[in-house]
């Protein structure tokens, strides 16, 4: 029982790196949107730097987030993939499970 136990925990933490994956293209997708309507940044900075701060708890999370709200709010670098670079640096760098 304790290896069907752990081959499911194992298949959803699998589940929710994926998850995290495509959440997290999907809304660095989002975060371009305002280089073709640059006033829409000071609305999705704020909104992206608090998503990401939740999607990666603890200084990762934080750190990230401030990272992205600036770079949102700064024009001509709001296309660094913030998101996905954090899930790349957590789960392939980091290795966190």
């Amino acid at each position: 029982m304790s290896k069907t136990k752990s081959i499911r925990a194992s298949k959803t933490s699998e589940a929710t790196k994926k998850i995290k994956l495509y959440i997290s293209i999907l809304m660095d997708v989002i975060g371009m949107i305002p280089t073709g309507f640059p006033p829409l940044a000071l609305l999705w900075a704020p909104l992206s730097g608090f998503i990401l701060s939740r999607m990666y708890k603890g200084e990762i999370g934080k750190i990230a987030g401030i990272f992205d709200f600036a770079e949102e709010l700064i024009p001509g670098i709001n296309f660094i993939p913030t998101f996905t670079l954090t899930w790349f640096y957590v789960y392939k760098i980091k290795g966190e499970k």
